[in-house]
């Protein structure tokens, strides 16, 4: 059966794709510093380097060493983590050669059914090869707009002001949910023309789904992962059926009226909406902390903005290269191939990583590990993607937090950073679950 025919039984029914082996093979148990670990032990997929932040030597030195770096486990099969810029943009830009079709996250091998996840949905037009992904994109790519932009400038602001007014002063809290999500959840809710009573349903899907279930986690099973997505399909399923008879300007109106997409069942669009969902709540939201966060691990750029607030134009690109909230993106190989005087297999998988590319000194400089307010060419970052994959909302994302600075510095001295952040449990969403900082208002 296949994705433009799946019922919403059919979708139910299908069980994750990772064994708790596979699991614990790829994430499980703690990892040396690349200095103490011979080259082929390095496996940059564990995600306690991004919760306990200790993954850049390992990207510096695969850099170094072994830029098209090899890895295979009985659970995953082989894969390749390819860490330079230019490398990076090699792969991005050949969707003939390395598809998205099997998937954008660490997988098993081909061939072995996918869960309908962000990471591995193919109903999603980003796990897609042209021309299906060229069709199915089309269909939301208006609400990214120059004109939709423009339109949606105002409320943005609005409701940036309103957030940041109410913020206690001399008072610690945590930035993450008081400001960040709650600003990303705002707009993805305007988006969709989602009950704004409700919004904080999306924030909590979009982290069940990117999520690994744990004790003591986000979920704590696969079971309860996929009661959750249930109930996110329940819910949109109802938007559905009204958007149907009542369309508006906004994403499920267009995934359901659209040439491409109309005649699907809601259950095939899963896929696709959960793509919308973390695609316009986890990397904004995550560029916000991060921003705050880089800035006080940065004062002397803090500074500097500070005394010249026109710097925010720079700062934004500068804030999405250092942060790049989507730490890599999967493609399969459709053929052999050469990479890097590597020799890349049929259906291995290859790993770009955004985040190493962002920081590829031969590019970005001897200080590509720093935030640097005058960097000439930080526009030239990765983490949108490259290619046709190019991230749609890169516009609408810049905007924010181009907005949430102007207002920032317009009406605080500084917002201070009191305790190091707590991060996600992820080597896919590189982001933070909270970050304690206290804010210092201008006097009136």
């Amino acid at each position: 059966m296949s994705d433009t025919t799946i019922d919403r039984e059919t979708w139910l029914a299908r069980k994750p794709v990772r064994s708790p082996e596979m699991e614990q093979a790829i994430f499980g148990g703690d990892v040396g510093e690349a200095a103490d670990l011979a080259l082929d032990e390095i496996n940059p997929l564990n995600p306690h380097l991004f919760r306990e932040h200790r993954w850049h030597e390992h990207f510096a030195r695969l850099r170094r060493e072994d830029p098209v770096h090899f890895n295979e486990l009985g659970s995953a099969g082989r894969y390749w983590s390819v860490t330079t810029y230019d490398d990076v943009r090699t792969v991005d830009g050949d969707w003939k050669t390395y598809s998205s079709a099997d998937g954008i996250t660490i997988g098993p091998p081909v061939g072995a059914p996918l869960p309908p996840t962000i990471g591995n949905a193919a109903s999603s037009f980003i796990a897609m090869d042209p021309p299906d992904q060229t069709t199915q994109r089309k269909t939301v790519r208006g609400i990214s707009a120059p004109s939709s932009l423009r339109n949606l400038d105002d409320l943005i602001r609005e409701r940036t002001i309103g957030v940041l007014d109410s913020l206690p002063e001399g008072e610690t809290f945590d930035w993450v949910e008081t400001v960040s999500i709650e600003l990303t959840t705002l707009l993805l809710a305007t988006l969709f023309d989602f009950p704004l009573e409700d919004r904080h349903k999306l924030t909590r899907w979009s982290d069940i789904v990117t999520t690994i279930p744990q004790r003591g986690g986000v979920v704590e099973s696969g079971a309860q992962q996929r009661a959750e997505m249930a109930e996110c399909l329940d819910y949109f399923e109802e938007l559905w059926v009204e958007r149907r008879a009542n369309p508006g300007f906004d994403l499920v109106s267009m995934l359901a009226h659209g040439e491409g997409t109309k005649d699907m069942p809601p259950a095939a669009h899963l896929g696709n909406l959960f793509l919308l969902i973390v695609g316009g709540n986890d990397t904004t939201r995550n560029s916000m902390s991060g921003s705050v966060y880089g800035l006080n691990t940065h004062p002397d750029q803090y500074t500097k903005l500070i005394a010249d607030p026109s710097l925010v134009t720079n700062l934004v690109p500068e804030i999405i290269r250092w942060q790049t909230p989507l730490s890599y993106m999967r493609r399969t190989a459709t053929c052999d191939t050469e990479l890097g005087g590597k020799q890349i297999r049929k259906d291995d998988q290859v790993l770009m990583w955004y985040l190493s590319a962002n920081r590829d000194e031969s590019v970005f400089g001897a200080n590509s590990e720093a935030i640097d307010l005058e960097r000439a060419n930080a526009d030239r970052h990765l983490s949108f993607g490259y290619g046709i994959h190019f991230c749609m909302g890169s516009r609408l994302a810049e905007l924010q937090l181009r907005i949430l600075w102007e207002e920032i510095l317009g009406r605080f001295e500084r917002i201070e950073v009191v305790d190091e952040p707590e991060r996600t449990l992820s080597a896919f969403i590189n982001g933070y679950t909270k970050l304690p900082v206290k804010v210092t208002r201008k006097p009136k």
